[in-house]
């Protein structure tokens, strides 16, 4: 007996032994990664970037991979906007386009434009934005508490000279000490993904299959792609496309169509989706640069049930993008196939900028998306 209750005390030293010894060690890892950080950082703009990777708990259980997702909405702008407006204001400083006291102008559904505002005023400038009118409400408010000014413009064809982009092109044209961001075209989009791809590759230790996104000016999946394919040829870089873009035929077929754009359908807005910022139908400077694997097509009704899960199963409130990213990250994980695969994507930007239309109950109802799905099934991505 004594012998028993002398090795069983002897047991309970060594594992309390070993816990205490666990301790110090995270605490000496934690005060060496101290030591590599600043104490502080360089105002705003010292908070962009270098956002956490998260583990999607119950995407991740559920179709057997792991799902990780660049947190984005964390950066202080409160999207992966941020980064882009951060260089474009950067280079264009650096190239002498732009001073101290400048006016930035940009095109745009919102989340730039909120990113644009927020850097103009770090850098002393400020900043006009030209957006579409049935965009989401509060998009427009934040960039007036920010103090950019905003004209709401009717949704027309980019070919349209009245087109929200083609507006704010002119207002830089005719205006001394002023820039037009450019986010579509200006490659400065590109050059801040990298950046995006680098945090992956260290986050992820390289152990990553596929990368899965979304494009609007195709900055993200550009710059990320790239980095990661000079690091790791292998890895499958995804497309997730909403309706009305032509992105998806782009990749899987080589052409820029889609059906809403058929002969005899052609529609004033073929963009019938309550999705904001992605999707598009001409090949932007940005995208033409993104290396591409496969594509997949995701519905609003995927997008808004994706939306409703995250939030039941994980407390995660993700605006529009980053539901249809998280729609193509299951989707991705089903094509891998069966084995232990590591997927990523981006939570571009939280739910508080779609309160009036995707995360508005009446709003979706009248649209005939009111979510039903319940639990923790992904039935509904099909």
């Amino acid at each position: 007996m004594s012998f028993g209750a002398g090795a069983l005390t002897a047991i309970t030293l060594l594992a309390a032994f070993k816990r205490w010894w666990w301790r110090q060690q995270r605490k000496q890892s934690a005060g060496e990664e101290a030591e590599k950080q600043p104490a502080h950082v360089g105002g705003v703009v010292g908070l962009i970037g270098h956002t956490p990777l998260i583990r999607i708990n119950s995407l991740s259980e559920a179709t057997g991979c792991e799902i990780l997702a660049k947190a984005e909405f964390l950066n202080p702008g409160g999207s992966v906007k941020d980064r882009v407006a951060l260089e474009i204001v950067r280079e264009a400083f650096e190239d002498g386009q732009l001073r101290a006291g400048g006016v930035i102008t940009e095109g745009t559904v919102g989340s730039t434009g909120v990113s644009l505002a927020m850097v103009a005023a770090a850098f002393g400038c400020r900043c006009h934005i030209a957006m579409p009118n049935d965009a989401a409400i509060e998009k427009a408010q934040m960039l007036e508490a920010l103090g950019a000014t905003v004209q709401r413009l009717p949704p027309v064809s980019i070919t349209h000279p009245d087109h929200f982009v083609n507006v704010a092109r002119r207002e830089a044209a005719t205006n001394d000490n002023t820039i037009f961001a450019n986010q579509f075209e200006n490659l400065a989009n590109f050059r801040a993904h990298l950046e995006t791809g680098r945090e992956i590759w260290e986050q992820t230790g390289g152990h990553l299959d596929a990368f899965v996104c979304g494009a609007g000016t195709g900055g993200t999946i550009a710059g990320v792609s790239c980095f990661l394919k000079s690091k790791k040829p292998g890895v499958r870089v995804m497309l997730v496309d909403p309706p009305g873009s032509s992105l998806y035929n782009k990749v899987t077929r080589g052409v820029m169509y889609t059906k809403e754009e058929a002969e005899g359908k052609r529609l004033r807005n073929p963009f019938d989706t309550i999705t904001e910022g992605l999707g598009i139908n001409r090949l932007t400077a940005n995208f033409d640069k993104a290396k591409v694997d496969a594509a997949f097509q995701a519905s609003d009704r995927e997008a808004v049930e994706m939306a409703q899960y995250l939030l039941r199963n994980d407390g995660l409130f993700v605006g529009s993008s980053a539901a249809v990213n998280c729609v193509g990250a299951v989707k991705a994980a089903r094509a891998l196939g069966p084995g232990k695969h590591t997927v990523v994507t981006v939570l571009c930007d939280g739910g508080h900028r779609h309160l009036s239309k995707f995360h508005n109950r009446a709003y979706l109802e009248a649209h005939g998306l009111t979510p039903a799905s319940q639990g923790t099934s992904l039935d509904f991505v099909t």
